[in-house]
């Protein structure tokens, strides 16, 4: 009897089916199952999209032509006429007592079906004027019945499960009339709501679908924020402290002679962020708990070097280093640089007659002959081969090390947690080694505390003295770019030419390597030394393409996305990307980062004639700016959270109604309390509801970490 009249939980609401709400039959069913929504928690959380404040709606008599407006109105007749193509233009007249308004619909003609007269709709467009009569072509439209209320709620409708915002908006209603006998369990301690001024859930739910005001909408999403983003955090927060808990690290004990001669030995000075991150990592690894870091750093901020700095004193204090990269072209580049800067390094060697030999680095890739790999192999397992640099190779069977004591790992979004676990895992003894996980493309603040809440974030926001600015410039014909890259060339330089897609593909007729090669040794490019570099070549043969560009054996490299990560030929100074509409700012970015690396000037050419909102806003935030910091602040602005929240995701634990880019603060504040819940003495508090929601959107296995901390 009590579990009748107990308020309801989340839990209880995901069990009650839709079919419980007047109106959804089977075939409603089948429709609202179709966008996900399968039981009457789904209804409730499926939010509004925006709202209509009846009181600012424009009224059709005022609208001005060429002017965007809202207007709710009322259908007068419907008309379906078809041209003289075949084609069906669809004819809608609606009026909202001060004029009229003629909405044509082009090629939709399932509008006749969707639109009946006497129906109230608003309608969202540019008003035109078409032989004198007000028209609006093609506008957005939602269903809304008659509603009366001062703060219209307008719904996500879907056309092809053929629902509309009133029929979704009746669902809600029915659920929250039936919730409101034994009302909703609150999760959230009193204390932690008044701190952050926040209603209760029960108001959150029904204000934010039936709001008498704007300030009540406001009201009700701050807490239905709030409690998304501390669903995360608790994970987070936990899942870091059982970590830290549980685990047992290598204290090294770290002298600093190595890194003095490393940093003596360069020809220039480290900027202060790499100096403050590479004490941020000397700390972790003279601590007793496992390192457990990401390494944040633009394109040439110089990261590599910072790491390697962890990695000599891990080798100062007897022990062995890692770094495992996503492609053979990175891994080699790693292990030419980091071979460069410690020739002169050697190490103890009591076997030795002279009680030290040369620091030993090795490369392990699939390229590596069975001999070598066994001799590299044996030195990983009796401790004489000090850094091993190679790609998943490294996570195969076979493979042992002494005595290892920092994996890290390179592009970390390029891997998966298991491969990360599997490199670990190599280690022989009960001592986890540190970790450190580096990614040259940047992430928003924010972002970076709900995907990697768990680690610790170091970032790197100054480049190195002496890198030449990039000049970036979008162009919509590339017949100016050519008479540049020969230039270039005649200065003794070299460029990469990039192109979206290998082979031909005749539904989008974009350019691929292999005829934009062919025609550019035919044209543009006559006479000039230029080679191909995708992901169809072998190995071996994309290592020599790869060595005789950066011997300045190939004039222009034309390319894929190969090149996209590490790739350091500081005589390269043009770049050109085919297509750029194709590519993300991300991607962008670190396409660019290829050029500039010398102390030339340099340039960046975005080829494309797209001009759509998206592809404006993305080329020209390049053209602007060459920070990729504020580059992910925009690319969040303009993609939104789904592709960084995407490797969090397990199942049904999506941003419904937060955004990384609109409640940043939100996102501390809920890490704060995630924190202040977590450190509550037991029978202080019961957060036992909340444990349950989060084992109800994220799964049992998140949920262990909780009833750890």
């Amino acid at each position: 009897m009590q579990r009748e009249t107990s308020p309801l939980t989340l839990l209880d609401l995901d069990n009650l089916p839709v079919s419980r709400l007047k109106g959804v039959g089977v075939k409603k069913e089948e429709a609202l199952n179709s966008i996900g929504i399968e039981t009457v928690l789904d209804v409730l959380s499926h939010y509004p999209r925006r709202y209509i404040d009846r009181t600012k709606e424009a009224k059709i008599g005022s609208l001005q032509e060429g002017e965007e407006g809202m207007v709710l109105a009322e259908v007068l007749d419907v008309q379906t006429i078809r041209t003289r193509n075949r084609k069906k233009i669809v004819k809608v007249e609606v009026t909202d007592g001060t004029g009229l308004l003629e909405i044509t619909f082009f090629n939709q003609p399932w509008r006749a079906r969707q639109l009946q007269e006497e129906m109230h709709v608003v309608v969202f467009g540019k008003l035109d004027l078409y032989r004198g009569k007000g028209r609006m072509a093609n506008p957005v439209v939602d269903l809304v019945g008659d509603k009366t209320g001062r703060i219209v709620p307008i719904y996500q409708q879907s056309g092809k499960a053929g629902l509309t915002t009133w029929e979704l908006g009746a669902w809600v209603s029915d659920a929250l009339h039936k919730c409101r006998v034994r009302g909703f369990a609150e999760p959230l301690p009193l204390e932690i709501r008044r701190q952050h001024n926040l209603v209760d859930r029960a108001t959150a739910f029904t204000k934010i679908h039936n709001p008498t005001s704007v300030g009540e909408t406001i009201e009700a999403r701050n807490r239905l924020v709030f409690d998304e983003l501390l669903r995360i955090q608790l994970i987070l927060v936990a899942r870091k402290r059982s970590f830290e808990t549980t685990s047992h690290g290598i204290a090294h004990d770290i002298e600093g002679k190595f890194v003095e001669l490393l940093l003596s030995s360069l020809p220039f000075q480290l900027t202060s962020a790499q100096i403050r991150v590479i004490n941020e990592i000397k700390s972790d690894l003279q601590s007793q708990m496992p390192m457990h870091r990401l390494l944040q750093g633009d394109v040439g901020s110089g990261k590599t070097l910072v790491a390697l700095a962890g990695l000599l004193s891990v080798v100062e204090g007897g022990r062995q280093g890692v770094i495992m990269a996503p492609t053979e072209v990175l891994a080699e580049q790693h292990y030419l640089g980091i071979s460069d800067l410690t020739e002169s390094f050697k190490v103890p060697c009591p076997e030795n007659l002279m009680g030290e030999r040369p620091l030993r680095i090795e490369l392990l890739t699939s390229r590596i002959s069975q001999r070598d790999r066994s001799r590299i192999c044996a030195g990983l397992s009796e401790g004489s081969v000090d850094i091993v640099i190679g790609t998943h190779s490294l996570i195969q069977e076979g493979i042992e090390f002494r005595d290892l004591g920092l994996t890290v790992i390179d592009e970390q979004h390029r891997f998966g947690v298991d491969q990360r676990a599997a490199l670990r895992a190599k280690a022989s003894g009960k001592e986890i080694p540190d970790l450190l996980v580096m990614t040259a493309t940047p992430i928003p603040r924010t972002a970076a505390m709900t995907v990697y809440g768990d680690l610790d974030v170091s970032i790197l926001d100054e480049l190195p003295p002496g890198r030449t600015p990039i000049s970036t410039k979008w162009v919509e014909d590339d017949s100016e770019v050519w008479g540049k890259v020969r230039n270039q060339i005649q200065q003794g330089n070299q460029a990469y030419v990039v192109c979206p897609l290998i082979g031909d593909n005749e539904t989008t007729q974009k350019a691929s390597v292999e005829k934009t090669h062919e025609r550019l040794v035919e044209t543009e490019l006559r006479g000039l030394k230029v080679d191909l570099l995708h992901g169809r070549l072998t190995g071996p043969e994309k290592h020599e393409v790869m060595t005789e560009f950066r011997e300045g054996k190939i004039d222009v490299l034309i390319s894929t996305t190969v090149i996209e990560v590490g790739v350091d030929v500081p005589n390269a100074t043009v770049m050109v990307i085919l297509d750029a509409e194709r590519f993300g700012i991300a991607q962008l970015h670190q396409l660019r980062g290829r050029v500039g690396r010398g102390d030339v000037d340099s340039w960046c050419f975005l080829v494309s004639h797209v001009r759509t909102d998206d592809a404006v806003q993305r080329l020209t935030a390049l053209e602007s700016s060459t920070d990729g910091f504020e580059l992910a602040e925009i690319d969040l602005e303009i993609r939104g959270e789904g592709t960084i929240m995407g490797v969090l995701q397990k199942g049904r634990n999506d941003l419904r109604i937060a955004s990384l880019r609109r409640d940043k603060q939100w996102v501390e504040l809920a890490r704060e309390a995630a924190v202040e819940l977590l450190d509550l003495p037991k029978g202080d508090e019961d957060i036992s509801l909340l444990i349950q929601e989060v084992e109800l959107l994220f799964g049992q296995e998140e949920t262990e970490y909780l009833f750890k901390s």
